[in-house]
């Protein structure tokens, strides 16, 4: 515990001089107290008053004043609690190889079911964003409650070549610096330079998170290792998830026609094969580079080979991401106690020491 005004701690120096006018005052009673001259007279007022009861309304009261003199100063402690105003940016993949149907019925379809699952279950009132990233991050739907709006959001991803996993998570920290003046926003220019280095740590962690789920490697756009670093600086952890079968050969199908001609798209690629027709995919995650930027911002990597176990994952976030560390003024618990160690002095003077 820390105060805001530690300088009126000195208000705590009236505790000893109220002891000390307290031992003053009993000896000055003492001196003009009436003798009896019956020790039966004596015992019996003992009898009535032992020496705590005499006290006890007194203690009471230094702790009232020692309470006060705290409350003066006001404290502050760091405590975990709820979060209701935490922002949760979901990063998607939508690049050409989330059209492998090694996850039925390919893997963007089984993504986006696992999303608004998520979305559909989640309760807590708290602000959830899309992002939507290929050769480049585009924000699609801004920070919100609205259920539906997310849901049409995730209905409408669509594909395009290329992955920029740095250009992701730089667009998810502007997403949620717009709508916590706190966050600061990202710096692309920093992050488009080839090295990372970690930020020094003070231990605050934001109460915002970006859960990045991609098929492949990033092949555009500035550096993901230094856009983490970004995401750490501001205390925003990024949870990522590979997405996919490992060596995967399953064709490809998003609607759409393609070239016959070998492509590289974001995580990998697919080449059309003349002589059978069929489209050849082979999965090339790069969970060295998610670990690393799970480790980087204090997030978690995660790997999910199927529609189930991406439900999985994204049900399971939640419990990531519901409590923060905050300050918080706790000046009003030490007045309240004051007033009852008050209250409670008074009634026992009055009930032990009646005036009439």
């Amino acid at each position: 515990m820390s105060f805001l005004w530690p300088g009126l701690l000195v208000l705590l120096s009236i505790v000893p001089l109220a002891i000390i006018v307290y031992i003053v005052l009993l000896r000055r009673r003492g001196r003009f107290a009436v003798r009896y001259s019956s020790l039966s007279l004596v015992r019996e007022a003992a009898s009535h008053q032992t020496w705590w009861r005499r006290h006890l309304p007194f203690v009471l009261f230094l702790l009232a004043l020692t309470s006060l003199a705290l409350a003066m100063a006001r404290p502050v402690a760091t405590v975990i609690v709820p979060s209701n105003k935490a922002t949760v940016i979901l990063a998607m993949d939508v690049s050409r190889s989330m059209c492998a149907t090694d996850i039925p019925p390919n893997r963007l379809e089984a993504a986006k079911d696992a999303a608004q699952a998520f979305l559909q279950n989640h309760k807590s009132g708290r602000q959830i964003g899309i992002v939507a990233f290929a050769g480049f991050a585009e924000l699609i739907q801004p920070p919100t409650t609205d259920i539906g709006a997310l849901n049409d959001a995730v209905e409408n991803l669509t594909t395009a070549r290329r992955t920029a996993i740095g250009s992701a998570i730089l667009r998810s920290i502007d997403a949620i610096s717009e709508v916590d003046e706190r966050v600061a926003p990202s710096d692309n220019v920093a992050a488009s330079s080839g090295t990372a280095e970690l930020p020094p740590s003070d231990g605050q962690l934001s109460p915002h998170i970006i859960v990045l789920l991609t098929d492949g490697a990033s092949n555009a756009g500035p550096y993901p290792l230094n856009a983490a670093t970004q995401a750490a600086a501001r205390g925003i952890r990024v949870y990522t998830i590979g997405y996919g079968t490992i060596n995967n050969t399953s064709p490809m199908d998003c609607g759409d026609r393609f070239a016959e001609e070998q492509f590289n798209f974001g995580g990998g690629g697919f080449q059309f094969e003349p002589q059978t027709g069929s489209r050849d995919f082979r999965l090339q995650i790069d969970e060295t580079t998610l670990k690393q930027i799970a480790d980087i911002t204090g997030g978690t990597y995660y790997f999910a080979s199927s529609a189930n176990e991406l439900e999985e994952v994204f049900q399971s976030l939640p419990s990531f991401v519901i409590a923060t560390r905050e300050t918080i003024e706790v000046s009003v618990f030490f007045t309240a106690f004051a007033a009852v160690m008050i209250l409670f002095a008074m009634y026992l003077s009055f009930r032990w020491h009646p005036l009439g």
